[in-house]
């Protein structure tokens, strides 16, 4: 089969590959479409956890290939996608439901090969069939919008809290309706798009500012300061908006080895909350529900689809400034 792989940093080629045999326990899917990850962009520059070689990929839709011997509940064609997380089960983090720091931390696409391939095998039990109305450009949003779900549930968000939002990409949008839905009053966004940001306006952002144009925030504090841009430049500046007993959420994946400088006076003495937020934590059927009813606006926020021999060239170009999500599309 032909897959996308990354054989070592700066490096991508779609090969020859073998077809992914199921384990007992597992099926395989025939991948429809698939979402590209800023973490993909990550493994790409060799700044992630992420083994070389590696097929990339897991935000991603299709149909079931093949069932492995012991699986039941699914049939071949089912329109499915999958959580990509793989969880031992089995230590401390894993048994007290913080399965995404687990000892033993997997993902498709991450650890190990994922969906940037014509076919991926998936343990069975992480499958989510999907309705017959869903389109599977949607339904590789379910991986994403999983995320948001846990940095929502790690954020605990007050009713009418003002929230700062750096980044209006396609993470930062999806952040936008949430945190518009979930409560925020006033919520501003920053990014280096006006055309972002006008969508950003339409989806539930208050106000918007261009990156050019911060002046107009000097001297503001916030509830809530959101980093959905991964830069540490962006997130280190992002400080200086932190009010009294403000929470700050890192969102935004950064380089492994990136640091910033705060200020351990200011953590204490205004009581600051600093909080992570690491891929998917149990709420993959949360974000299923979120997109199945509409609560989410999805499609618009592809940009551009491109095909498995595009996306190396893809991977190595400087970003766009003006794209949203990125998918791919196998067939």
């Amino acid at each position: 089969m032909k897959a996308l792989v990354i054989t070592k940093p700066h490096h991508a080629e779609v090969m020859d590959v073998p077809y992914p045999s199921p384990g007992p326990d597992d099926i395989v899917i025939k991948v429809e479409q698939v979402g590209i990850c800023g973490t993909d962009f990550h493994i790409f520059e060799g700044e992630f956890l992420s083994p070389y070689p590696i097929i990339p990929g897991h935000e991603f839709s299709g149909t079931v290939h093949e069932l492995g011997s012991c699986v039941e509940g699914l049939r071949i064609g089912d329109r499915v996608t999958a959580d990509p997380s793989l969880f031992c089960g089995r230590c401390v983090y894993c048994l007290t439901n913080r399965g995404n720091q687990c000892e033993n931390w997997g993902a498709l696409g991450n650890t190990v090969n994922g969906s940037m391939a014509e076919y991926v095998a998936v343990p069975a039990r992480n499958v989510v069939r999907i309705p017959d109305a869903m389109s599977f450009t949607t339904a590789a949003f379910i991986e994403p919008i999983a995320c948001v779900v846990h940095a929502m549930n790690r954020l605990q968000l007050k009713a009418g809290s003002s929230v700062l939002l750096f980044g209006a990409g396609a993470m930062g949008l999806q952040l936008v309706q949430t945190l518009a839905r979930s409560g925020a009053g006033r919520l501003a966004v920053v990014d280096v798009s006006e055309t972002k940001l006008a969508l950003a306006r339409e989806l539930g952002a208050t106000e918007t500012v261009f990156v050019q144009d911060k002046k107009v925030l000097e001297g503001q504090t916030f509830d809530v300061v959101v980093d959905a841009t991964g830069i540490p430049a962006v997130i280190e500046e992002a400080f200086r908006y932190l009010g009294k007993t403000a929470t700050y959420l890192q969102f935004g994946v950064t380089p492994k080895n990136a640091q910033i400088k705060v200020s351990p006076f200011d953590l204490y003495h205004r009581d600051w909350t600093l909080l992570g937020s690491m891929a998917i934590n149990y709420t993959f059927l949360s974000a299923f529900e979120w997109v199945k009813e509409g609560r989410i606006m999805l499609e618009p926020l592809v940009s551009k689809v491109i095909t498995l021999e595009e996306t190396a060239s893809f991977l190595s170009r400087p970003k766009d400034a003006e794209l949203l999500k990125v998918q791919i599309k196998l067939s």
